[in-house]
């Protein structure tokens, strides 16, 4: 291992270690990330809300960069609410933000005991739906269109025609698939990361023990490899 993979793997190593876990060892876009959190991308440990929205949030930063395609991510408290009151329960969600000036829009989703992704790419009018576990979220890609319709309307005066959309849940054979129970959390940040930087997905269940260390040096740098 080289010098800079050393001292990363030490780093990894500690904020896994023993410690108070409450100690924040990461702090921006207004989330403080602790230990406890942080012990989430262990081996088989389950994502949480604050562990995701904060890799979400790293995506937005690092496509302001030039070459990448503007993102805006939707928290992941974001769409239960939406399904649960509809726009008016959200519209307040992206003031001070046109959310149609982006080119993706990520939609992170928590169904109980599941993550999943929703992908909103504004060029191509399509709203594409993720699941490491191969479910279907055709319900879910018509609330989104629903949700764009009424703040299009609301927030620029200007009506999206829905047949001009293309709503698709992504099948078992087009997109990886998690192995076991408790990786779905990194996935979604994985076919975020990818899709965000316009790369055809070809990470694959295997890759996951290293993307969840690769996170931890991520979301403590706040600064993606």
């Amino acid at each position: 291992l080289n010098p800079f993979f050393q001292a990363m793997e030490k780093e990894i190593s500690a904020a896994f270690g023993s410690g108070d876990p409450e100690d924040v060892l990461s702090r921006a876009f207004k989330l403080d990330v602790t230990r406890d959190d942080i012990s989430t991308l262990q081996p088989q440990g389950w994502l949480n809300d604050k562990v995701i929205n904060f890799y979400m949030s790293l995506l937005m930063e690092r496509s302001k960069k030039e070459g990448y395609p503007a993102v805006y991510a939707f928290s992941t408290f974001f769409y239960s609410k939406l399904s649960s009151t509809s726009h008016k329960g959200v519209k307040k969600w992206t003031k001070g933000v046109d959310i149609f000036e982006h080119d993706i829009i990520l939609v992170p989703i928590h169904l109980t005991v599941h993550w999943t992704l929703l992908v909103v790419d504004l060029r191509e009018k399509t709203i594409t739906y993720f699941d490491s576990l191969g479910q279907r979220g055709d319900q879910i890609c018509k609330t989104v269109l629903k949700y764009l319709e009424e703040e299009s309307k609301e927030k620029r005066n200007i009506e999206l025609t829905a047949s001009e959309w293309t709503l698709h849940s992504m099948g078992p054979e087009e997109i990886p698939q998690q192995d076991n129970g408790s990786d779905c959390g990194v996935f979604v940040c994985k076919f975020a990361d990818f899709i965000s930087r316009d790369k055809p997905i070809i990470f694959t269940s295997e890759h996951m023990p290293y993307f969840r260390r690769k996170m931890v040096w991520e979301i403590i740098h706040q600064q993606l490899l």
